[in-house]
Order: C-alpha cells, then sequence, then structure tokens
C-alpha cells in the first residue's frame, strides 16, 4: 500500500509540474453567461456549458511549462490571450492552438494583462537584463504599440484597465536594485503609474505612507466599475510573516489609505457593484466590504478562496479546495454568502473533442490525457443532470452520474487529499518572488 501510495504522488506530482493539483484562477468572455474558464497547476480548463463540463487545455499547448502560471484575459470574440515567460500568446480557435504575438511587442516575459472595456489590450513585460515597456493594442491583438514607458529597470507587474473609462488605466511596477551612472547603488521601489488618455501620458503616484515586504513589490487589483478613480491597491508581504495589506485610493492614485491586512496571500480583489468589494484568501479567510473597499469584515465560511471573478451576470466564481475542506475545485455563488459546487478534478471530460488532427490541443495534449485520467480518476460529466442542482458536500459523494454530482476512488481521494494538504504551503508560496507571475 505504501508502495502504491508513493508512486501515485510522485506520478501527481509530476502532472502538476511539483505542485499539489488546484485551481489558482477563473476568467470569462465579455458578455458571455455560459462559458467559462479555469487556471490550473495543470494547465486551462473551459467550460462552455455554464460549468456542465469542463475540458482541458495542457501548459503545451498554452507555451509554458514549471512552476508558472500565465494571466489569462478573453476578448469579446472569444480570444484567448496568455502571457508566459517567451511572450504574450492568443488562441483564436477557442483553445486548438495557441501562437506568439510579435508584431509590436517582443517575445519576452509578458507578467501583465488586461482588456479594457473598449476591448484595447494591455500588456506589459518584465524581463531581466531588457528594457521593459508597456504595450497596447486597438485591433485585438493583431499588432501592439508600445506607450513610452520603456525602462531598463523596472518590472511592470500589474496592469487594471478601468471598466467604465477605457482611457483610464493603472500599472504597476517594480525597480530593482542597480547601479546609478555616480556609481551609487539604486534601491528597489515600487510604482504605482496612471493614464487618463489611453497611455499618450502617465504619472506616477507617490506612494505615501504604504507599507512594503522585504521586497517592494505592489499591484493594482481592481477598479470600482462606475468610478474609474477609485482603485484597490495591495503591497505583498507587507503584513509578516506571510500577510499582505490592502489599500484604497479615490483620487486616481495620488494618496492610498490602508484597509485591510491579511494573515494570508490576497489571491483575487473583486468589485461586485460600487459598494461591494471581496478579498480573497486561501487559509487567512476573505473579506467583504460594503462600503466601496472603506472597511472590511470576515466572511463567514467561504471557501478557501485561491481565485476570485465575477462573470456579467453578477455570479460569482472561486476557486476552492477540491478535496478537504470544500470539495469544490470551482464554488460559485449569487450573493457571496452560500457557494455550491461548480466542478470537482474527477469531472473532467478530457480534450475538447472539437479540435482537429494537427492542432497542438488533439496531437500534443490528446496523448498525454490518459495520464491525467488516472490521476483523478476523472470519468467526465453526462450533464443529465441541472448545472445548478445542489452536490452532497463530502469527501466522496454517492455514485452518481450528472452535471454536478461525482464519484471518485476513495484510494484516490484520501491519497491525494493528504498530498494536497502536505504540499499546499508551496503553492502559496509561488508568488513571493520578485520574478514570480
Amino acid at each position: 500500500m505504501r508502495a502504491a501510495l508513493l508512486l501515485l504522488l510522485a506520478s501527481a506530482t509530476a502532472l502538476a509540474n511539483g505542485r499539489p493539483p488546484i485551481t489558482n484562477g477563473v476568467f470569462f468572455a465579455p458578455g458571455d453567461n455560459k462559458t467559462i474558464f479555469a487556471r490550473t497547476t495543470f494547465g486551462l480548463l473551459v467550460s462552455h456549458d455554464d460549468g456542465c463540463t469542463f475540458n482541458w487545455i495542457c501548459e503545451q499547448d498554452v507555451g509554458y511549462a514549471g512552476q508558472f502560471d500565465p494571466k489569462y484575459r478573453v476578448a469579446k470574440d472569444g480570444a484567448i490571450f496568455a502571457s508566459t515567460f517567451t511572450g504574450l500568446r492568443v488562441s483564436r480557435d477557442n483553445g486548438c492552438n495557441f501562437t506568439t504575438i510579435t508584431s509590436g511587442i517582443p517575445a519576452m516575459w509578458i507578467d501583465a494583462l488586461d482588456i479594457g472595456s473598449d476591448g484595447a489590450i494591455w500588456a506589459a513585460t518584465a524581463e531581466s537584463g531588457m528594457p521593459n515597456d508597456v504595450y497596447k493594442s486597438t485591433d485585438n491583438g493583431a499588432t501592439f504599440a508600445p506607450t513610452g514607458m520603456q525602462s531598463p529597470t523596472i518590472w511592470w507587474k500589474s496592469v487594471v484597465a478601468t471598466p467604465s473609462d477605457p482611457d483610464r488605466v493603472y500599472i504597476t511596477g517594480y525597480q530593482v536594485a542597480g547601479t546609478l551612472p555616480d556609481g551609487g547603488m539604486m534601491q528597489p521601489a515600487a510604482h504605482f503609474v496612471a493614464t487618463t488618455d489611453g497611455g499618450k501620458t502617465w504619472a506616477e503616484s507617490p506612494l505615501t505612507g504604504v507599507m512594503y515586504g522585504p521586497t517592494p513589490i505592489v499591484y493594482a487589483m481592481a477598479a470600482q466599475p462606475d468610478e474609474p478613480s477609485h482603485v484597490m491597491m495591495m503591497s505583498t508581504g507587507a503584513n509578516p510573516p506571510q500577510g499582505d495589506r490592502l489599500y484604497r485610493t479615490t483620487d486616481g492614485g495620488l494618496t492610498f489609505t490602508e484597509v485591510l491586512a491579511t494573515t494570508d496571500p490576497i489571491r483575487d480583489v473583486v468589485y461586485r457593484d460600487a459598494t461591494h468589494v471581496i478579498a480573497a484568501t486561501i487559509a487567512g479567510g476573505s473579506f467583504e466590504s460594503s462600503d466601496g473597499g472603506a472597511t472590511f469584515v470576515q466572511m463567514v465560511n467561504p471557501p478557501q478562496l485561491a481565485c476570485l471573478g465575477q462573470r456579467s451576470d453578477g455570479q460569482l466564481f472561486g476557486c476552492g479546495a477540491n478535496w478537504d475542506p470544500d470539495n469544490k475545485a470551482i464554488a460559485k455563488s449569487g450573493d457571496a454568502s452560500t457557494w455550491s459546487k461548480v466542478f470537482r478534478f474527477v469531472e473532467l471530460n478530457g480534450v475538447i473533442p472539437s479540435c482537429p488532427a494537427g492542432s497542438a490541443e488533439h496531437d500534443v495534449c490528446g496523448p498525454m490525457w490518459s495520464a491525467l485520467q488516472q490521476q483523478f480518476g476523472a470519468h467526465g460529466t453526462s450533464c443529465s443532470a441541472a448545472p445548478d442542482a445542489p452536490a452532497p458536500d463530502n469527501t466522496v459523494p454517492p455514485k452518481k452520474s450528472g452535471c454536478c454530482d461525482a464519484s471518485e476512488p476513495a484510494g484516490l481521494v484520501w491519497a491525494l487529499g493528504l498530498w494536497f494538504m502536505l504540499g499546499r504551503s508551496g503553492a502559496r508560496a509561488r508568488r513571493r518572488a520578485p520574478a514570480s507571475s
């Protein structure tokens, strides 16, 4: 039994690049209330039927490998954009093939990505030892142009295009240490910069009073839907030993006020509307504000939220623990209070069936599916039950087919559950390195 368990753990670790298999990102296509994209430590999952069935896109198709988590954004026409160490990748055939965009944007590490309400695509680089810049596309990613933020010493870490004013965009950067022209030492520093004219001019915030962790990195997290000057910013590691600090600006970055200190890294911040804001963590609980982000209170029994996103219909989707304590790899809620299961790994349906021979999804991911299927005991779903039907919230659900109910071998659940709990601390720490995505 012990030898079998060790073999199982070795196999599972390999398939997740040394990390536990978890969901850690959720994304949607604008105006599409049926399609859900879920980032995982073993690739990208996609559902086009409101979570009833999920298919798997392997890392090799997207164009990355190792312990790396791409940032994804989806355009109005369904094009999927992904940041990688070797450039900005895009799929225009529903995930069958990803290609690197090379017109106007360098094939180097893209670390920040967002799409504005006008369809403009913003991407920024963070390559060590190279000039970095922020790039903009107004033709759905066919071509890009720099926006004048080139720097040989700043890694651009985040970009947020505000929902109500596509010309107002916020970026953050990490100034690495270096040698000044006069021989002195340049100290590492955080940067928060804004444009109100679509990237023609930029203004930097002084970040007065903002506290930092050992490495001064801040992220623009979210902008209020109807007020582009209201923005939430996170300072990573600023609440030792493992917590972050969340700041709010109501004047476009001129001043910041601390509104929350967490004991665990903040994974996502979401404005549900103009007044309700949620900050999600895994082990430190999650927090909700009812006054636009000025104050926060701890939520009651949310999932361990490794990600959080809101679809255009108002539904919240979060990345919970596939095994204990949530038994929900993806959960959803209409009110941020009650969460129901959308998906567990045992319900994976394989690679995208419509991708033809010759595509990366068919030729590369297809042969790899059998190993992943065995790892999770995945048997797919038949969608014979309604997508929103309740599922029993236990480790081994009854053997019942359907969209929201699935079974998995008890031994596999126990082994992977144990492995998940032992390895989760490593997943929490992935964002701490300055060069981490």
